[in-house]
């Protein structure tokens, strides 16, 4: 039995990508690493869901792949993200 993804958190990057599904019911279903085209895999066979990462240079490319399959699209702004982040980048 498939479990309901209900969101989908990306953390992008220049050539790996940390994506992080959550269930309807807030279970982090899975945590990892993908490369570029599998995030653009992942996109296209997911059901539509939401898609939340950083508001960053890129985010807008990957939002607009997201919404070409559907995704509804949510950009964080970096100020938001900040408390998260637990090493210095």
């Amino acid at each position: 039995m498939a479990t309901k993804i209900s969101m989908l958190a990306i953390d992008l990057a220049k050539g790996s990508f940390q994506v992080c599904a959550v269930g309807p019911d807030g279970t982090v279903l899975y945590n990892r690493a993908l490369s570029r085209t599998r995030l653009a895999a992942l996109l296209t066979e997911q059901p539509t869901c939401i898609v939340a990462m950083e508001a960053c240079a890129t985010s807008h490319h990957w939002g607009r792949v997201a919404q070409r399959h559907g995704h509804e699209v949510r950009l964080v702004p970096a100020t938001y993200v900040k408390p998260f982040v637990k090493r210095q980048k």
